[in-house]
């Protein structure tokens, strides 16, 4: 690791736009795949009860993934994280700065956790959905889209805010040393 480079570095400059595109660009690929899923799987009409269950679960995943998981928790340490990457810029993190920055390694126990675990659960419940059958399965993803677009929206502002302010919006929880 190199020394604090608070005026930032040609590295440190790549490795933080390599880790904040390549993350916005896995959340904006999610979100077109599934919006093009969503539009196809109620494309057929919804009834009024189908109705009543897109709406409660795009509300449910605006609240649960969008604003608790994201805005309140996993955009501000990602973005934390990229700001790290771009005052302490080394070889390996700049590589796999998307995964640095989602917390996948070189990280304290809790993005650790939160990126591993995470990934586990959403894998399965990608393996699971796989059983629910239309429109179900468009009404779940129609709130994922939803959540996923304010996890992007939080993430940039939290990274345009993070590199203004030239500070981390909360402990990008990096180990020392």
């Amino acid at each position: 690791m190199t020394e604090n480079n608070d005026n930032g570095s040609i590295a440190g400059w790549l490795y933080a736009f390599w880790g904040v595109a390549g993350f916005a660009w896995v959340l904006i690929d999610a979100i077109v795949r599934l919006a093009v899923l969503t539009i196809e799987g109620v494309s057929g009409g919804l009834t009024l009860g189908e109705w009543a269950g897109l709406v409660l679960f795009v509300l449910f995943m605006a609240y649960a993934e969008g604003y608790r998981g994201f805005q309140l928790s996993f955009a501000p340490r990602t973005a934390a994280r990229a700001l790290y990457l771009y005052k302490h810029p080394d070889l390996l993190s700049g590589l796999l700065a998307p995964l640095f920055c989602m917390g996948y390694f070189r990280g304290t126990r809790r993005p650790l956790l939160v990126a591993w675990v995470g990934t586990v659960l959403i894998v399965g419940m990608l393996l699971g959905l796989r059983a629910v059958p239309q429109p179900w399965r468009a009404i779940v993803d129609a709130g994922v889209v939803v959540g996923l677009s304010w996890g992007l929206v939080s993430f940039l502002w939290n990274v345009r805010r993070a590199f203004r302010d030239n500070a981390y919006p909360v402990s990008p929880e990096v180990p020392p040393g």
